[in-house]
């Protein structure tokens, strides 16, 4: 068994907002003990707010991405990075004219049952 593994078909994850997802590793593609998502969210996308029971760390590639976090706004630009404790109530979105290209990772990898999303 070798001691890497170079992974060349991403799982694509089915979304209906317009957002890409290219899941490299995680519980939805090559198991790890984190996730690692190349995502790229169009103008005018958002996500509800959600207490995440997982850290999740992303790093901008193009674009702007604002993230509400608790009471503060942030406003993350192309080659800026932010790490998010599990546990802390945020809201993702790209509420600007550009889309904007992200990697994230997620550690324990990202799952849908431990995202715990509000209603919308």
């Amino acid at each position: 068994m070798k001691n890497y593994k170079v992974q060349t078909a991403p799982f694509i994850v089915p979304t209906d907002d317009g957002k890409l997802i290219e899941e490299h590793f995680g519980l939805a593609s090559i198991q790890a003990d984190l996730s690692l998502a190349h995502m790229i969210a169009p103008p005018g996308w958002s996500e509800p707010f959600q207490t995440p029971e997982f850290d999740e760390f992303t790093y901008l590639i193009k674009g702007k991405k604002r993230f509400l976090i608790d009471n503060d706004e942030v406003i993350l630009e192309a080659g800026q990075s932010i790490r998010i404790s599990k546990g802390t109530r945020v809201q993702y979105s790209n509420p600007f004219e550009e889309p904007c290209e992200y990697i994230a990772i997620c550690r324990p990898p990202f799952d849908i049952d431990k995202v715990n999303r509000e209603p919308s």
